[in-house]
């Protein structure tokens, strides 16, 4: 296997992580990753905001977990969150942002940080609060949250991948 593959095959999502903040260069480089995603038509609808911030992290954590219904963190600690979002108008939005996410979550694990893809991002912009941040950020109603990359050093073992199912790859 050459670097990409193993990289493709060992990456796992982490749940429990260290305090510790991922240095500007790498999460740079990580970023830039997900910069270079395939999009429809080369439009590029997917943008990234990285978030640092622990307070606007912890108030994006308790939106995404009242949405779950749930009172717990669901960005399990991680000190660095990036929210994908893509506008809505391009057909592929969605695909475009998924793009930019698997690039993330990737380029993370092949630069030694750890990482895991959590769901809600839609519903999170849709509140007030959400449409308020996306203002904030100089974005607009017609980007919608495609998803949340959770990205940090973990602070037990790379989980153990689960055996694939039979049947996963047809020839014909």
């Amino acid at each position: 296997m050459n670097e990409t593959t193993k990289v493709l095959c060992e990456r796992r999502s982490v749940r429990s992580f260290k305090d510790t903040q991922i240095p500007k260069d790498i999460l740079d480089e990580i970023l830039k990753c997900g910069c270079y995603a395939p999009s429809g038509m080369g439009m590029q609808s997917a943008v990234i905001v990285a978030i640092q911030d622990k307070d606007l992290i912890d108030k994006i954590a308790k939106i995404n977990a009242s949405i779950m219904g749930r009172d717990t963190n669901p960005f399990y600690g991680a000190p660095t969150l990036v929210v994908v979002l893509a506008k809505k108008d391009i057909p592929t939005y969605v695909k475009d942002g998924s793009s930019v996410i698997t690039n993330i979550l990737n380029a993370a694990f092949s630069l030694g940080v750890d990482s895991c893809w959590i769901d809600r991002a839609k519903e999170t912009f849709e509140t007030e609060f959400g449409k308020d941040l996306l203002k904030s950020w100089g974005l607009d109603e017609t980007y919608e949250g495609v998803g949340n990359v959770i990205l940090g050093y973990r602070d037990s073992e790379l989980p153990i991948a689960k055996p694939r199912k039979e049947n996963y790859i047809i020839y014909r």
